[in-house]
């Protein structure tokens, strides 16, 4: 039976705390488009994606209108490019990529992800020419996300692709300078990459998926955020159990929204992500959910137990909450799009070395970083190695999206607008690693991998 008390306490989310569907997105299959002729696929792509999207944006925004749930985004994440096509050279996938861009704009949604390959245990021809061409299609395109799976704990890590990702991101920054490098923020690395990610900009639609699915991101870091500053002084099993019905609270809403969203569109319910996403709006941080925990500031001693706590409560009580959970599903800690992470690092709390420890219990990894336009190749490549090295041995999923800002240094910052936020530009460790990266070749999967 429905309790009006639970449903004020859900408007008082949405008013005053921020509660929000992060995002509705369309997973589409592009396989029936390849073909050889780059511009016969381009017109396949486009026509495919405008027309099963056609009314996506409109659902989302009829959904929010009766439902009074704020969606604050509609997109579309398609089948991995580099496997759409015949054999393609870097410029032929930049014209995909336009194509893909022309979709999103005629479509209304704010990006469109899948412009990746997946490269963990070796390259095709295509997924080279792919990855080579990264840095002008995010140039000359506004809408697109560009991902590249380097690692899994089956397959070890691809150490060449590393070495090669250092390269694109840095080519990447250079090429979009004149604004902020705006470019590096839509292009992440990952290790074990989830397959059904509705969140940008690591979102595509993965080969095991159906023709056309719908899935859900959730938000909710301000809900949870004044959830554990009601519960007070309590002990840790208490405060557990208070994230844990916050949190289911908070994934039955992507649950309706997600399976209504379904019924519209015609599509098959794809998953809910149950991650709090944050924003850099006030009161909408996962920061602050650990200082409301009793840490002085976000990355003092005890932010990672504290982080750890938040995350498997989060993942407990959503899980019950949603028939399909899939995606990320955790705590994001994105430097840029977090207010409290912004001004834990300005004041000196939170580091690359603590953000990196963070990531061994939290969803994503080091993620919205932006970090002096100088840094080398091999530095980048390090951090890349490190971070993948956590999500390899520890079976989950990590990545890595950092912005050498061109032109600047510790002290600057970035400003990049609306959800992607801004950041001050982080310090790094000053010692390269040139000769291990040039080492090249594959890191051995884990003894543990062997599971069969």
């Amino acid at each position: 039976m429905i309790n009006t008390n639970d449903i004020l306490e859900t408007i008082n989310m949405i008013k005053d705390e921020n509660l929000d569907i992060r995002t509705i997105t369309m997973g589409i299959s592009l396989y029936d488009c390849a073909g050889d002729d780059v511009n016969v696929v381009c017109d396949r792509i486009y026509d495919k994606i405008t027309k099963t999207a056609e009314h996506l944006v409109s659902t989302g925004c009829d959904i929010e209108k009766e439902y009074g749930i704020p969606i604050i985004n509609k997109r579309v994440s398609v089948t991995p490019i580099s496997m759409v096509g015949g054999r393609f050279t870097p410029d032929d996938y930049v014209k995909m990529a336009k194509a893909l861009d022309r979709a999103a704009h005629t479509l209304g949604i704010n990006f469109i992800g899948g412009y990746g390959a997946l490269v963990q245990k070796g390259f095709t021809n295509n997924a080279r020419n792919l990855i080579a061409s990264i840095p002008e299609a995010l140039s000359t395109t506004e809408r697109v996300c560009s991902s590249v799976n380097v690692a899994s704990t089956k397959a070890g890590i691809n150490m060449d692709a590393v070495a090669l990702m250092g390269k694109i991101i840095k080519e990447t920054a250079y090429l979009t300078r004149d604004n902020e490098s705006i470019g590096c923020a839509k292009l992440v690395v990952f290790a074990n990459v989830p397959e059904d990610n509705p969140f940008m900009a690591g979102a595509f639609h993965g080969v095991g998926e159906a023709e056309t699915v719908v899935s859900v991101g959730v938000s909710g870091p301000g809900v949870v955020s004044s959830a554990v500053k009601r519960a007070g002084n309590c002990d840790f099993s208490a405060l557990a159990e208070i994230i844990k019905k916050t949190a289911f609270k908070i994934t039955r809403m992507g649950q309706l929204v997600a399976t209504e969203a379904s019924r519209r569109l015609g599509v098959p319910f794809g998953i809910v992500d149950l991650s709090l996403a944050p924003t850099p709006a006030v009161g909408d941080s996962v920061a602050h959910i650990l200082e409301g925990m009793g840490l002085e500031r976000c990355g003092g001693h005890g932010t990672t137990a504290a982080l750890a706590l938040l995350n498997d409560a989060v993942k407990k009580g959503g899980v019950m909450a949603s028939s399909q959970v899939g995606g990320l599903s955790g705590a994001f800690i994105p430097v840029s799009e977090d207010a409290g992470m912004i001004d834990a690092v300005k004041c000196g709390a939170l580091s690359m070395e603590k953000l990196e420890a963070m990531t061994a219990v939290c969803s994503v990894g080091l993620d919205m970083i932006a970090i002096p336009g100088d840094t080398p190749e091999d530095v980048i490549c390090g951090i890349i190695a490190d971070e993948i090295s956590i999500g390899v041995a520890n079976t989950k999923t990590t990545a890595v999206r950092v912005i050498p800002a061109y032109g600047k240094g510790v002290g600057d910052s970035v400003e990049f607008g609306g959800l992607l936020g801004y950041a001050p530009i982080m310090s790094l460790n000053p010692f390269r690693c040139e000769q291990f990266i040039a080492r090249g070749g594959h890191i051995p999967a884990p003894i543990h991998s062997l599971k069969n």
